[in-house]
């Protein structure tokens, strides 16, 4: 009888042989990589309209010189585990990649930028990766994922890292390519919706900036290329109620809940709409489902918390923002949700160490800056 080894290498010799059968005498052709470019062309020229498909991008293609200088720079090694690492000296160490809260670039912005967001990274990552012939996919990390909360709506993002098997283990890439990881999900996504996240992206960030007309553009092709996005479907009915559309959308966000019943970001900004039209008994039935929700996301309790210091609670405001600030005190907008709350109460001095605090994580941030600005004026009138 046979042992596990010498079977393992008659099939090994026997498989061999059928490949040099079926090649002949001639030399066997290099393995040709799946061109993921032109089939996610194709995807776009079968749902966009066709003023959209002419500028819209592929988030991972390279420029033929990204590409040459890609081949002039990384002579790829055997080994899988080594690849991947002449990956990431590629990235961090000859190019010097730095990280960039926004805007999200594509590869080659990347490249010839030096910098960009943890997207903007993969994006970089999986062009390189595939260029040396291995087989990388975008993963959205849902332990990472973001809201932003601007003007009483809430504006949807996802966390995508890079993943590749490596040597037969599933590994992931990030911009902290040497921190270890404590990832509660992890979705592999296809390069479709991988596109959908890129174009979403970049409609949150115009959403922020307040360039709603951009973001229409954006978020409508992120929708068509991934029509259950439901990320994108709360930026799109974020982006139509800030054009006064607040019907379309309301008839988006039903849509949204069609694919995710519990998606708090729609459902908060639902309650939002409803009362912008003065339909209270609906938003007090939404603002019921929320409350039988588990939240972690702190932009949930900013959002609350905004709701009761409108309506003159201010011990439930309170409580709200220190909700939030107890999930994530290493972002801007809890501080500047205390400093509100905290201004409403007279607590001069706790307003202004948490717009300090606001101030000190962002900088830029305009909504903290106008609140130093009133804390400086009341100081003023007081003589302090």
């Amino acid at each position: 009888m046979l042992t596990l080894s010498q079977r393992q290498r008659i099939f090994v010799m026997a498989a061999l042989a059928v490949v040099m059968m079926s090649a002949g005498c001639s030399q066997i052709e290099p393995f040709e990589p799946f061109d993921s470019s032109d089939f996610l062309r194709d995807i776009y020229e079968k749902r966009l309209d066709e003023d959209q498909v002419e500028g819209v991008e592929i988030p991972f293609e390279l420029s033929e010189e990204i590409r040459a200088m890609v081949e002039e720079s990384i002579r790829p090694a055997q080994d899988e585990e080594r690849r991947t690492e002449q990956i990431q000296e590629f990235i961090f160490d000859q190019i010097g990649l730095q990280y960039s809260l926004s805007p999200t670039f594509n590869a080659n912005d990347t490249y010839y930028g030096r910098r960009g967001n943890c997207l903007s990274f993969v994006n970089l990552f999986v062009g390189v990766a595939r260029e040396l012939r291995l087989n990388p996919f975008y993963v959205e990390v849902t332990d990472h994922n973001r809201w932003n909360y601007r003007n009483g709506m809430v504006v949807s993002q996802g966390h995508i890292v890079a993943g590749m098997r490596v040597d037969g283990k599933l590994q992931t890439f990030d911009f902290l390519p040497y921190r270890p990881k404590a990832y509660k999900e992890f979705n592999p996504i296809d390069d479709v919706t991988a596109a959908a996240h890129f174009y979403n992206n970049l409609a949150a960030e115009a959403l922020i900036a307040g360039d709603t007309d951009s973001a229409l553009t954006f978020v409508k092709v992120a929708t068509k290329i991934a029509p259950e996005f439901d990320k994108a479907l709360n930026n799109l009915g974020v982006t139509l109620a800030r054009l006064g559309r607040i019907e379309e959308a309301l008839d988006v966000y039903r849509e949204g809940l069609e694919i995710d019943p519990q998606n708090v970001a729609i459902l908060s900004n639902m309650v939002r709409a409803y009362q912008q039209t003065g339909r209270n008994e609906s938003a007090t039935e939404v603002l019921s489902r929320l409350g039988g929700l588990r939240h972690t996301n702190p932009f949930f309790f900013i959002y609350q918390g905004e709701l009761a210091l409108a309506s003159g609670d201010l011990d439930r405001a309170l409580e709200s923002m220190k909700k939030a600030f107890r999930r994530d005190s290493e972002i801007p907008e809890v501080h500047v949700g205390l400093v509100k709350v905290y201004l409403a109460l007279g607590e001069i001095d706790t307003a202004r160490h948490h717009v300090g605090r606001a101030l000190k994580l962002d900088a830029t941030h305009l909504e903290a800056l106008k609140l130093a600005a009133l804390l400086r004026e009341r100081a003023a009138e007081l003589g302090e």
